[in-house]
Formats: structure tokens, sequence, C-alpha cells
């Protein structure tokens, strides 16, 4: 066993004093179990030998001596039991169990016959539910440890190879208090040492352990940023029962007045919900500016600001459940000033669904508050009721499988128009192996819909608005088709060739005589190339007949893998489609679209989709996303151009180039740099109106972190481009710093 003195090399104590190593002690008791007392008031007993004073009631017991009773265990070399007055003594590897399963180790053990209370020099104790503590001097009255000139760390004290190392933090005191029963430990004249450093004083500071958690000051986050200057969150966590909590994180701004943080969370048997809000009261500056050279104060006014979000779910039955959410913020620049989220757009949700073993029904309600510079929040929908329902059965007459839906949709804008809709629809499929290993699957779609809408003139694109008042439109399509794969070995591992083939008829609809409310975002891309109807919603339907032909190709090989599709459309009749210049289907031959997929063990990772013009195979999409490298050590690449010549005015056809680029490079074990990039490239050959010169950062970051098995620490740096009212750009750093292993 090392002396005191070697001990101070795993856990640092103060000078005046000295502590038990944090190495467990390794030296074995092979003596068997004491047997279990029949009573309080016994003591179970094993020991190598025992002698006996009758004159002065003394009884010593040596080698391998275990004492039990109410459930506290003592182990030791030696044990000096004075009848008369109840003292115990331990000499030599000593150690005491409690109920709890905290372990005390110490070299001299001072304890009464009852084992609940005691004394011990140079103690180490090690709690069961994770951490160790080290004293010069500790006691034990009525389960309550008490240690002085002490230190707690919930780091590992050995490496690898179980040598003694230094812990990356500990936490040094004067005095030390820990109850198992609260599983609480408290400090009094507390710092914090990191790297052995002391940099953080913790007057009055205590932490639970294990994983219970309990009330206490959480680890502060410090950022800075050019809008609000120096921010110091400092949150309080309230544990109000095992089921519920509350935190609460006041946030102190330099250049700005405070704001209050708070996330209440509440779980039970049949749910959960949390509900977070934010309030300050400081400066709001309009939306609409952001000038070069203005600042803050520049047209702005003082009110309250503030961001609720609360979701939550409830399990009613095994079928039924309800969810909603709720998010809603004072102004639109709030989120992004205080560097909350990013998000333009907030929905609030209302829904209740039951799922059964072949059905489905769903009633919902949701709003939008947009965030967008320029958006009117007038023109923003709210949809009540959403009404959807689908049955699932087998076909008993000609086989396969039969689905019918119906649906409903009502929805308001305050300053635009009005839509309500209502369908009710049938699908057949039926799919089949031919003797030849062919797919074949048959389609038979048919469906009723009846629309009524006002105040269209209100809509901002005349082919989305429809003929006011009620309208009625019925949908009819039939489709084949077929897969025909043919499999065999090559290359050491497994090909697959599949060429396809889908043939679609529908007769013309009345598309444009009904409002278009959830079909605006088209694009021709892999993933609809063989849809049988291409549109994203109901309020369009593809009314054509037509033939799309592909190839799939995949390769399988032990550690790497290849998967591709390519394909194409051509529209048999001749009449004028109602798909928008820019789609890749606005013509009777489609653009040509794609996607390969290729993976190298866990190395490499590349996803490339394009989409070529059926003229001259001008690229109007490219798309590349790859990932290289290991977990600890990597690169990412995103690159993504939309040259689709969309007509303008049209929502989601807005062609773009962008480059995103992220990776993390381990340095050392427990160190490693990141960073990434987000670049605008647009420039005149995407968008004509465009005047930017083809790169405009949007997005820097860069920081360094350690993280090893019990801390945290990381400094960020980040730089933004963009600037919306008071939302500044500029540059913000943040420092990250979490304690693992310390119950909060």
């Amino acid at each position: 066993m090392l002396t005191a003195g070697a001990a101070l090399a795993c856990l640092a104590l103060p000078q005046h004093g000295s502590a038990q190593e944090l190495n467990t002690p390794s030296k074995p008791v092979s003596a068997p179990d004491a047997p279990v007392p029949q009573g309080d008031d016994e003591i179970g007993f094993a020991a190598d030998r025992l002698d006996y004073d009758s004159n002065s009631e003394v009884v010593t017991a040596s080698g391998n001596v275990q004492l039990l009773r109410d459930g506290n265990r003592l182990r030791a070399d030696s044990v000096v039991w004075n009848r008369t007055t109840g003292a115990v003594e331990a000499k030599g590897n000593v150690s005491v169990t409690d109920p709890e399963g905290n372990i005390a180790y110490g070299d001299r053990f001072e304890v009464t016959d009852t084992l609940k209370d005691g004394v011990v020099d140079n103690m180490l104790l090690v709690l069961e539910s994770g951490g160790r503590l080290a004293a010069a001097s500790g006691k034990r009255v009525n389960g309550v440890y008490t240690l002085h000139k002490a230190a707690y760390t919930g780091c590992a004290v050995e490496d690898a190879e179980g040598c003694p190392k230094e812990p990356t933090w500990q936490i040094k005191a004067v005095t030390v208090v820990y109850d198992p029963v609260e599983a609480r430990v408290r400090y009094s004249s507390a710092s914090v040492e990191i790297f052995g450093l002391p940099l953080i004083p913790l007057p009055g500071f205590s932490h639970p352990v294990g994983g219970a958690g309990g009330n206490g000051l959480l680890v502060p986050n410090i950022r800075y940023d050019r809008t609000n200057g120096v921010e110091v969150a400092l949150p309080y966590y309230l544990k109000l029962a095992p089921n519920r909590d509350l935190t609460i994180t006041p946030h102190v701004y330099s250049e700005t007045l405070p704001m209050l943080e708070a996330n209440f969370r509440h779980r039970w048997d049949r749910g959960a919900y949390q509900i977070t809000g934010y309030a300050t009261h400081g400066s709001r500056q309009d939306a609409s500016s952001s000038l070069p050279n203005a600042t803050v104060s520049d047209a702005s006014q003082k009110d309250f600001r503030g961001y609720l979000d609360a979701s939550g779910g409830m399990q009613l039955t095994p079928e039924w459940s309800v969810n909603g959410s709720i998010r809603a913020v004072s102004d639109r620049t709030f989120l992004r000033r205080y560097d909350i989220n990013r998000d333009d757009r907030l929905r609030s949700t209302l829904g209740a669904q039951r799922i059964g073993e072949n059905s489905y029904f769903s009633i919902a309600g949701w709003a939008v508050q947009t965030l967008r510079l320029g958006d009117s929040q007038g023109q923003t929908p709210i949809a009540l009721p959403v009404i959807d329902y689908r049955l699932r059965m087998n076909d008993p007459l000609l086989g396969g499988r039969i689905q019918l839906q119906a649906n409903s949709l009502a929805i308001t804008r305050t300053h635009g128009q009005d839509t309500q809709r209502a369908f009710g629809a049938f699908q057949w499929n039926l799919r089949q192996l031919t003797g030849m290993g062919q797919e074949v699957t048959f389609t038979t779609y048919l469906r009723g819909d009846v629309y009524h809408s006002s105040d269209t003139l209100l809509n901002d694109v005349a082919g989305y608005a429809g003929d006011p008042g009620w309208q009625a439109r019925g949908i009819a399509a039939a489709a084949i088709d077929v897969r025909w794969p043919f499999m065999g070995e090559a290359f050491g591992g497994v090909q697959r060739i599949a060429p396809r083939v889908q043939i679609v008829a529908a007769p013309r609809l009345a598309n444009l005589s009904v409002p278009n409310e959830d079909a605006r975002a088209i694009d021709l891309e892999d993933s609809n190339l063989f849809a049988l109807n291409r549109f994203s919603g109901y309020d369009r339907f593809e009314d054509s007949t037509r033939i799309t032909y592909g190839l799939e190709y995949s390769l399988s090989l032990p550690d790497f893998s290849l998967e591709s599709i390519v394909g194409q459309s051509y529209r048999l009749n001749n009449r004028e489609s109602i798909l928008p210049d820019g789609t890749g289907l606005s013509d009777r031959v489609s653009d040509v679209v794609g996607r390969t997929t290729v993976r190298y063990k866990d190395f490499v990772s590349l996803i490339h989709r394009f989409r070529l013009d059926k003229d001259g195979l001008a690229v109007r999409r490219n798309e590349v996303n790859a990932t290289v490298g290991s977990r600890r050590t990597y690169a990412m690449v995103g690159y993504l151009r939309l040259n689709r010549n969309a007509a303008a005015g049209l929502e989601d056809l807005q062609d773009r180039e962008e480059l995103r680029l992220g990776g993390r490079v381990q340095v050392a074990r427990f160190w490693s740099l990141y960073g990434s990039t987000v670049i605008d490239l647009t420039d005149a050959s995407e968008d004509p109106l465009s005047v930017a010169d083809g790169y405009e950062p949007v997005r820097h970051r860069l920081g360094i972190t350690y993280e090893d098995d019990c801390l945290t620490l990381g400094l960020t740096w980040r730089r933004d481009y963009l600037a919306a009212g008071d939302a500044r750009k500029g540059n913000s750093f943040q420092l990250r710093l979490a304690f693992r292993n310390i119950g909060i």
C-alpha cells in the first residue's frame, strides 16, 4: 500500500494535510464472508485468529477480519474490540462499507461496535454512485461523513495500465460533508482546480452525486458578441419531484439589459411536456432596418421582448395519443440577436391521432409566425382543422392492397386568401413477380375533391389562387411499374443491375380552377422520379400520360458499396403542362436526374445528386455531400448549385450556389480542433437579378475542445456576415465548460 505522500500524486490536497491515495487498495480479502447476524444487536464475525482477554473484556482478531452488523461491513488485517466501552479499533488495509455501498478506506479506524460511527486518519471514500473523496481525516456520525482538508473528483485516477494519474479536475475544501441519504456533497471554503490550476472559488458550494440530481447551480455559460457584449449565464436547477424540475437562468450582458430564461419539465407515466421561456425589456429595432452603419439605438424602441417554446404529448390508450406545441416570439429578430436559434418560421400545433393495425386517424391544427424579413404575417396561413383518415385492407377479388382515404383542410389568413378542401380517395396496388424475375406493380387511383375559396384577389401568385367560390374536381390515374433486376457475382462481391419502366395514364384535370396551398414546391429529382404524382401535396395532380424509364445499379463488396440511379420521363400527350419552367418537367421530355452513393468502410461517405438539361445536358442541379475520415478526425464538404432558369416569383425555385465546409482534427488524445464555414457563391450565372460577386461568406466557426471521461472544455469563435434589424453581424466567442460525473 502506498504512503500518504504517494497519494498526493493522484489528488493534491492542501499542504497542511495529507490524504489516502485515490487508488483503491488492491490487496484482496481472502477470508470467507462473515455470517449474516440474526438481529440488529448481533455482529457477524470472521477471522483467521481470535484472542480473548476475559479480565479486560478485550477481543483481538487478526488475519482477514470481517465484521458485519446492520448492513455495515468492516474488513481489516486486525481488529481490537473492547466489549466494555464498545470501541472497535481496526488496523491494516481497513475498509468499511455502509448500507448504501459507499466504501471508506484508511490505515486505522476507530468505530463503535454498531459500525455506524467512527473516525479515521488518511481516509479515502469511494462513493457507490461515482466519485471519490480523499481527506487528511474524517468521521462518520449517524451515517453522515465529515471530512477535513479534503478533495473530491469524479474523474478516473488510474490510466489504462492501472497506474495512478492526476485527475483532470478536483474540488478542494477545508471541510466536506457527504450525506448518503440526501445523496449530496457540501463544501466549506472550496475551489475548483482544472489541470492542477486553482481557477474557480466556490463559497458555500454543494452538488448531488449519482444520477438522481438535486438543487444547485449548474456550470455557467460565458460568451461574447458584438451586439450584447459579454454574456454570463448562470443556471440554477431545482428538482421539484422525481419527475419534475425547473431550471432558472439569468443572462447578464455588458451592453444591454439582463434576460431571464426558465425551463420547466414534467414527465409522467402517460407522457411528458416542457415549457421554456425567455423575457427581457430592451431596445428593439425594426427588422426592415439593416443599414451597414446603423447601431442598435438607431430607430429603436424599448419594449418587452421574449420567446415561448412549449411542447408535449400524452398517450391516452395504446391507439390514441395527443400532442402539441407552442412557439411564439415577440419580434422577428429576438431569436437571432440573443443567439437562441436561427429559425425563420415558428409553427404552433395541436393534434390527436389514432394509430390502429390497418388504420390511421388524425385531427390537428397549426398556426405559423413568420420571422422572414419582408414577409406579411397576414399572408401566413392558419390551418384548423386538418383531418386525415386512412384505412388499408386486402383486396378479396383481385388480390393486392386497397387504401381508402378521407381528408379535410381549412386554411384562414388574416389578410389573404381563405381555403377549405375535402376529398375522398381510393388506391389499389398489386405487386407480382413473373417467372422471368420481373417485379410488376399495378396501381389504380381515384379521387373526388370539393373546394371553397374566398378573397382570391389577395393571393400574390395568380396561378395559386384558383376560382372563387365552390369548385369540384375528379382525379383518375392508372400506372404499371416494371423492374427487372439482374444479380450476380462481380469484383469479389454482389452486383445488381435493374432497368425500370413506369407508365402512368391520367386525363386532363381542372387543376387551375382550384387553389394551390400545399403543392407549390416541385422539382424533379431521384426521390420523386417514379412517383404517381410528382407534386408535393394534394392541390395539384400531374395530369399527363407519361413513360418514365431509368436504371438502378448497385455493387456490394466487404468494405465498399456503390448505389446509383438515373432516369428520365417522356410525356405522351402534347397538351400544355401546368408544371412551371425550372422544374425539369415543363416540356414533353424531362430533364435527366440521378443519384450516386458511395461508401468505403466508415471512412468515406459520398452522395451526389444531379439534374441535367434535356437539350444540352447543362447542369441544372449539382449537389455533393461528402464525409472523409474517422470519428475523431474528419472533413465534410457540401456543395449545391441550382441553375434551373426558374420563373421569378415561384416559391422554392430560386437558384443559388453554396459551399459548406467543416472538419475536426484530433491533435492529441483529448484535444481537438474543429471549424466550419458557409459561403454563398451565387452570382448572375445562377440569378440574373443578383448583385453578388459570387463569394459572400455567411458564417465562419472555429474552435478548440478538450474532452475526456469527466471534463469538456471548449472555446469557439464564430463570425456572422448577415445582419437583420438589431441582430448585427460580427464576431462572437463562447466558452464551454462541463463537468461530468458530478450529478448536475
